[in-house]
């Protein structure tokens, strides 16, 4: 029998704090996550390039009013799971963001 002393324990609120915090692709569980939300990914390269490339024609029509933009970066993010060029401007994109809201010096 355990001691509820001896277990780590995490409150709810730290637990949302972590989760909110990540974005982009898991890798290990195949999940896209976008903050606290987290979406499935197929396991197969077909289908996520099917997918990524549908957001991103959906995202180019989104001044219809059931697209929306918000689709053109959800599909770029999925894209980059598998091709390069999608994944090295999402780096870029990413050290550029970083480095923007860290002070210099």
């Amino acid at each position: 029998m355990t001691n509820r002393n001896d277990r780590q324990e995490t409150t709810g609120s730290e637990k949302r704090r972590r989760r909110a915090r990540r974005f982009g692709i898991d890798h290990v569980n195949h999940r896209l996550m976008l903050g606290s939300f987290s979406i499935g990914m197929p396991h197969s390269r077909i289908g996520r390039m099917a997918i990524g490339a549908a957001l991103v024609f959906c995202g180019l029509l989104g001044f219809l009013p059931v697209l929306g933009f918000w689709m053109l970066p959800l599909g770029l993010l999925v894209l980059s799971h598998d091709l390069s060029i999608a994944r090295r401007l999402r780096r870029r994109l990413a050290v550029w963001w970083h480095r923007r809201r860290t002070p210099a010096g």
